[in-house]
């Protein structure tokens, strides 16, 4: 039995709710985690967890002792950071949580240049639109779009989050191009569903227009918005990020240029009181120097 993976099997399972979530995030299958658990039960002599095949709940004694599996684990991760802080040499483990859309189109392509910087370091990219608990999850950093509340953290600004919209020249051909933003109420519309019941609120000096296109699809990826846009399904407002390569290859038509449209800001988080790795820094360095300014993102390529 080895006593230390059994304990970060047991926290990851209780930090992320389930074993298979668990599984996920160590890299292992969930029959793995489940003989970690089970190894260690068998070990101390008590349940630590009571399980039902729908549900998962610490036990009295399992309570107490992972509060103190956590406590020698973040031990452990702060002896191998001020061992890392010795070194000169940039490498080690570094977990990373980025929004779905901005992590696919954005960061992985620029990884390119980091592995150039910082080529053993291991990297964990984790894509979700999740609110992540940096801490209690075991993230390093964090991209996070949107108003910051987690006083916890240090936040540093990256460019802003902006919208566009967007139709395909065949779309265009057969329905019309919209003149002005009041025409997109003739207009279909593929919309993100967390947003499908916004208005669209499109601004130019003193104008200020809030619209509803018919929306015929709604489909929760922003992927899939984009990918229906191509196809001439209909009309769409996405972040630039996502559609950029598209409007570049005339793929998409950006309509209303002129006009602005809403924008969120982008920012990178990590923990205020976590000491500074050389690879946690050399992190923050590639990220604020790449995500600083949209003309300094990496062409995606085709």
């Amino acid at each position: 039995m080895d006593l230390f993976r059994s304990m970060r099997a047991f926290v990851a399972t209780v930090q992320s709710g389930s074993m298979s979530a668990a599984a996920a995030a160590l890299g292992q299958s969930p029959a793995l985690v489940g003989q970690h658990i089970a190894a260690l039960e068998e070990h101390l002599g008590a349940r630590l967890l009571n399980r039902t095949t729908r549900s998962q709940s610490l036990t009295g004694f399992g309570a107490g002792y992972f509060e103190q599996c956590r406590d020698i684990l973040d031990r452990v991760a702060l002896s191998e950071e001020a061992a890392e802080l010795q070194q000169t040499r940039i490498q080690g483990r570094l977990r990373v949580t980025v929004p779905s859309t901005f992590g696919t189109e954005a960061l992985m392509p620029a990884l390119v240049d980091y592995r150039a910087i910082a080529p053993d370091v291991e990297l964990d990219i984790v894509l979700t639109d999740r609110v992540v608990d940096l801490v209690d999850e075991g993230f390093d950093v964090a991209f996070r779009i949107g108003a910051l509340q987690d006083s916890r953290m240090i936040a540093r600004p990256l460019m802003p989050y902006r919208m566009v919209v967007c139709a395909a020249p065949a779309y265009l051909a057969r329905m019309g191009t919209p003149r002005h933003p009041s025409d997109l109420e003739r207009h279909e519309a593929i919309v993100f569903t967390p947003s499908a019941r916004s208005p669209w609120r499109l601004t130019r000096g003193k104008e200020d227009v809030r619209v509803m296109p018919k929306k015929i699809i709604s489909v929760n990826s922003g992927q899939a918005v984009r990918v229906a846009a191509r196809a001439g399904l209909g009309v769409v407002m996405q972040p630039e990020i996502l559609l950029r390569h598209d409007i570049e290859a005339d793929c998409l038509v950006r309509l209303f240029p002129r006009w602005q449209l809403g924008e969120r800001p982008l920012s990178l988080l990590y923990y205020r009181d976590r000491r500074t790795t050389p690879r946690l820094s050399s992190f923050i360095s590639f990220a604020i120097e790449t995500f600083s300014s949209p003309s300094a993102l990496r062409p995606r390529k085709a």
